[in-house]
């Protein structure tokens, strides 16, 4: 584990127990909201039975969510309190879920061929450089399996989204690949249920250039399924809030990948 996993590793940590949206675990789930959760895009139909790895997607969520619909769920994560939260859902659930720590970029506990699906919700941005993790995912993946990949729209993602000024949130920083902006974005607040924030330092996060990681995943032998932008649902939302920053600019894209076969 080198020093960006140690510091991430930290830092994921006081994000978890300060409660950030990420690291609540879906305790009153059902298999109803699990099959929304998992089948909304249409790419999967029904995974009960299939190896599934949740990657760098701890926090108690996708592991319910799968779990719930007869999957066989392992969690790799970095963060020690994110790992607890899948523990304590699935023991709230009745489920059967493995947790194992480990840094994304190294994958060799697994063998080769393992899972059918692997599913990583938004993470990788938190490694400077993503071919090491989609080479991993290659190795471990199943030959036609699928891969599910959230990532930072590496458009927004440099955008301070409190600098509205009236008609625009500026652009004004250079496209640079592999940046890292915790030094430009070095906090995180956290609000809490009573309205108050907790602050926490912010993790090692990096930008990817869209042709970066497109052209990472074609090279690794991975077939697009399809690329969905995340949309805010509010029509008429006020300007400089979160809700108006992301109805200019979607933050991220969640898209669906094949193995080759």
């Amino acid at each position: 584990m080198d020093s960006i996993s140690k510091t991430n590793r930290l830092r994921w940590n006081d994000l978890a127990r300060a409660n950030v949206e990420y690291s609540c675990p879906f305790l009153d789930f059902t298999v109803e909201d699990a099959g929304r959760y998992v089948y909304h895009h249409g790419v999967l139909k029904d995974v009960a039975g299939m190896q599934v790895l949740c990657l760098a997607s701890g926090g108690g969520q996708d592991s319910v969510a799968f779990g719930l619909l007869g999957a066989e769920v392992t969690v790799f994560d970095l963060s020690d309190v994110q790992l607890e939260r899948d523990r304590q859902a699935a023991l709230h659930h009745g489920l059967q879920t493995e947790t194992i720590q480990g840094d994304m970029r190294d994958l060799s506990v697994f063998s080769a061929d393992r899972f059918d699906i692997v599913w990583q919700m938004y993470s990788i941005n938190f490694i400077p450089s993503v071919q090491p993790i989609i080479a991993e995912v290659q190795r471990v993946l199943k030959p036609g399996g699928v891969y599910f990949l959230q990532f930072a729209n590496p458009f927004s993602i440099a955008i301070d989204e409190e600098k509205w000024d009236g008609k625009a949130y500026p652009l004004n920083s250079l496209y640079i690949d592999g940046e890292d902006l915790s030094g430009r974005f070095p906090g995180w607040d956290v609000k809490q249920p009573d309205g108050s924030t907790v602050k926490c330092l912010s993790p090692h996060e990096y930008r990817h250039n869209l042709g970066t990681v497109i052209n990472c995943m074609v090279g690794n032998g991975f077939i697009i399924l399809g690329l969905w932008e995340r949309e805010e649902k509010e029509e008429q939302p006020l300007p400089g809030t979160r809700e108006h920053f992301t109805k200019v600019i979607p933050p991220w894209f969640s898209t669906f990948w094949r193995l080759k076969k």
